[in-house]
């Protein structure tokens, strides 16, 4: 890939941040999940980098792009952090096009120089090199979600395929989505209080949608925002987890055995 190699060492010292991707599709794919709020925070370590988006303190939603998802990670501080326009990102990484040319890929350059300046996006299709730079804020503070595992009872694993199309037949017009877990019947439902009365969809535990199915105590939370959450959820591909405790988790991607991965949480879960 040409950006990997038009910057030498001395030029990379004037930046706290520098990632690459040969493929910008990995890293629209995982934003594009998260994107139900315009702005989003922005966490790097030498991990990698944690985009985080929240709605009034009531849902958050996080990606995960592990440092080794990329072909060049350089960090030179123990964290860096800002905040920035999430919909303006999307339309930058875009810019050649959803749908690109088979065979041709878009690669990606993001360099960081620090607080108060912009990202730097360099993007580079077919030998077309495009600069884009976004104004960065200062960071708002986020919740932090401290959910220990071996505090979790109930946790399943579904297949997004069926849960998406159990979304597009609950009626929206309510504000909550109630899930229901339980070792006995229903085992697992989704019900919506809509305009047209309430709606219940249950799964038994050996349902074609349920991948594993771990439960020791009944328990019902409530989701609020619900048409804003679900309208996002029906564009997720791949695997789906359920935690009632800390809420839902996808896989968006896996490339080289490493993953990608975009977690939404309530805040504070509705007990019925």
């Amino acid at each position: 890939m040409p950006l990997l190699t038009q910057y030498n060492e001395e030029e990379y010292e004037q930046y706290c941040l520098v990632a690459s991707l040969d493929n910008v599709r990995n890293l629209s794919t995982v934003l594009k999940a998260i994107h139900f709020r315009e702005h989003a925070t922005c966490f790097a370590t030498k991990n990698g980098i944690k985009v985080t988006v929240e709605n009034a303190k009531c849902v958050q939603a996080n990606a995960f792009i592990q440092a080794d998802v990329f072909q060049e990670f350089v960090i030179q501080e123990e964290s860096v952090t800002f905040r920035i326009n999430l919909t303006i990102l999307l339309d930058c990484l875009s810019i050649f096009g959803s749908s690109p040319t088979p065979g041709t890929l878009t690669a990606l350059r993001m360099c960081y120089q620090g607080y108060g300046h912009p990202l730097m996006l360099f993007l580079e299709e077919g030998g077309v090199v495009t600069v884009c730079k976004i104004t960065t804020q200062e960071p708002e503070e986020t919740l932090d979600f401290d959910f220990c595992s071996t505090n979790v009872m109930n946790k399943i694993i579904l297949q997004s395929e069926g849960l998406r199309e159990a979304f597009s037949e609950l009626d929206m017009t309510g504000d909550v989505l109630q899930i229901t877990v339980s070792p006995d019947k229903p085992y697992f439902r989704l019900s919506t209080f809509g305009n047209a009365g309430n709606s219940h969809l249950d799964y038994p535990k050996d349902s074609d949608l349920v991948e594993a199915f771990h439960c020791d105590k009944t328990q019902v939370n409530r989701i609020l925002d619900v048409k804003c959450s679900c309208k996002t959820w029906l564009q997720l591909p791949e695997g789906v987890g359920y935690d009632p405790l800390s809420g839902l988790e996808w896989t968006l991607s896996e490339r080289d055995g490493e993953q990608e991965v975009a977690q939404w949480v309530n805040a504070v879960p509705v007990q019925a």
